[in-house]
């Protein structure tokens, strides 16, 4: 028989060329491997909306898995940790560039500075996660199945602190990958899209044990992970074989989509246009053939789709109600002011919904506003503009809200990016009957950014059993029902309207009644599970 190979200190090889792929990997150094990290977490982002190259994810968290296994110490993991998170976010988040040049000539020179800046700091929960593996690595002998089940519990409570620290950003969970499977994803109607996570990073990592199993098992923790995402999906499909597609009866909703550019959306001469277009669109008779009963009795509009404050132009009021169905509500974001003469001055970024009488019978603000865009974080020391229209910043809302609509079920308003935080869409004293998301995603031009919003808001409709209805300048507009399958949608970049039914709430599901609590056991569970594991051939692993 050959001589065993190495694959590195203290690793040995069950498959030569595995081996030898491992061997040069961890054999770099400098700013090789950095830049090889970088690649690896490059690759794992094409795995996101809208290009979903999943395969990728596996060479992706594979060669993360040997870098931290055979790293010399937590120091080096975290460094290779971090500079797998910094590629894997400078893919993933190139867009936010896009939100700069804008209006070029102010915030331009911002742009690079603002991707490698933020794409920097997210790196850090990578870089976290993956010292902490090399932490529990160097304190127990592992097997390599459990090795893989501590960095994929550990990336995923990253993923959770990422998603709180700071006012948090949960932007591109890599759960969220699963989009592309209306069955797969049903899984976060029970763990939420951290359980997604968790599964993903230790079935994509799980191969790399094939380069230090033991002959005649190398291929079985492999095999598990396939088949615990083949039990994923078949489970997924079972329920959504049983899921009907109940609607609200008497409800029918316009969506306006005028696909207005960022840059004309708040030009002063432009701004009446474009409201006059959208009172246009918002009138205009449903399809030819499609019935009497096809009328909309609701009208939405995007966030900050009327460029006024409403309070101060009962004429633009009135306009307003004018396409208001007889009965119904036109529901529009729009911004709201504390009244002439008070101070001091306030703005909210806001939801209002107006009857056909011109009334404002309901109004959202929105809370969890974005730094830099909607305000400036420690303004007293930061002396810069935001990037939004005007000079003074937002203020925030009291939080999560249900608001009574007349003629609808009770709904839980999100403006923006509110809806891709897990766990925080729905106010748990009043549990509402569907999710309404007002949004402007043309600060992302045509990019990847709009699919991740969308794909991220998908996510929230399973978790809590709830339909989801969005509502986008530009795009995407969609109606997601209680599975999180889209039953109409409008593209990025198109102008439109979506006439549709209101889909049914289906019972609270595990995930809407317990939050991230189950989450949190199956991550403790893996992480228990990576630690008690019996190693393989002991004698022979560090």
């Amino acid at each position: 028989m050959p001589p065993r190979q190495r694959a590195g200190a203290g690793s040995e090889a069950a498959t030569p060329r595995l081996a030898r792929l491992k061997r040069e990997l961890v054999g770099l150094a400098g700013w090789r491997r950095g830049l090889a990290a970088a690649g690896l977490g490059a690759l794992a982002a094409l795995a996101l909306p809208p290009v979903f190259l999943l395969p990728l994810l596996v060479p992706a968290f594979v060669g993360l898995m040997w870098l931290v296994e055979e790293s010399r110490g937590a120091g080096r993991a975290f460094a290779d940790g971090w500079w797998f998170g910094f590629g894997h976010s400078l893919v993933g988040l190139y867009w936010i560039f896009n939100a700069f040049v804008v209006d070029a000539p102010q915030y331009g020179w911002m742009a690079p500075f603002a991707v490698v800046g933020i794409a920097a700091a997210t790196a850090l929960y990578a870089a976290a996660a993956t010292a902490l593996a090399r932490l529990a690595l160097a304190r127990r002998r592992l097997a390599g199945a459990g090795r893989v089940l501590v960095l994929a519990a550990l990336w995923t409570a990253m993923e959770w602190v990422r998603g709180w620290l700071l006012t948090g950003f949960s932007w591109n969970l890599i759960g969220s990958v699963w989009v592309l499977s209306d069955a797969v994803i049903q899984l976060a109607a029970v763990a939420g899209v951290y359980g997604l996570s968790l599964l993903t990073v230790a079935a994509a990592a799980m191969p790399a044990t094939l380069a230090v199993a033991a002959a005649g098992r190398r291929w079985l923790p492999t095999a598990a992970a396939a088949a615990a995402l083949a039990v994923v999906w078949a489970g997924g499909a079972l329920r959504l074989a049983s899921a009907g597609d109940e609607a609200v009866a008497g409800v029918r909703l316009r969506l306006v989509q005028p696909n207005i550019p960022q840059h004309l959306k708040w030009q002063r001469d432009l701004r009446r246009g474009h409201v006059v277009n959208q009172l246009r669109m918002s009138t205009q008779p449903p399809a030819a053939g499609a019935g009497p009963s096809a009328a909309p009795t609701h009208v939405i509009w995007a966030e900050t789709a009327v460029p006024f404050v409403l309070a101060d132009s009962p004429s633009l009021a009135a306009a307003l109600a004018g396409a208001a169905p007889a009965g119904g509500l036109i529901i529009v974001g729009a911004p709201r002011t504390t009244p002439a003469g008070v101070a001091p001055r306030r703005i909210w970024n806001s939801l209002q919904a107006l009857d056909s009488g011109g009334r404002i019978t309901a109004a959202y603000d929105k809370f969890h506003l974005v730094p830099f865009g909607e305000y400036v974080p420690f303004r007293g020391i930061l002396d810069i503009p935001k990037l939004t229209a005007g000079r003074q910043d937002f203020s925030p809302g009291p939080g999560l809200r249900t608001l009574d609509l007349a003629g609808l079920p009770p709904v839980s308003p999100l403006i923006c990016y509110e809806a891709i935080f897990p766990g925080r869409v729905v106010d748990a004293a009043k549990r509402p009957g569907w999710l309404l998301n007002l949004t402007n995603d043309a600060w992302f031009g045509r990019s990847s950014g709009p699919y991740q919003h969308f794909a991220a808001a998908r996510l929230r409709a399973v978790e809590e059993g709830l339909p989801l209805v969005r509502v986008a300048n530009t795009g995407i507009s969609a109606v997601v029902d209680a599975y999180g399958r889209v039953r109409h949608a409008l593209a990025l970049g198109r102008a439109g309207i979506i006439d549709s039914a209101l889909p049914a709430a289906i019972a609270t599901t595990p995930y809407g009644r317990y939050g991230d609590g189950i989450a949190a056991i199956i991550l403790l569970m893996a992480l228990a599970g990576g630690f008690l594991l019996p190693p393989k051939d002991a004698a022979r692993q560090r």
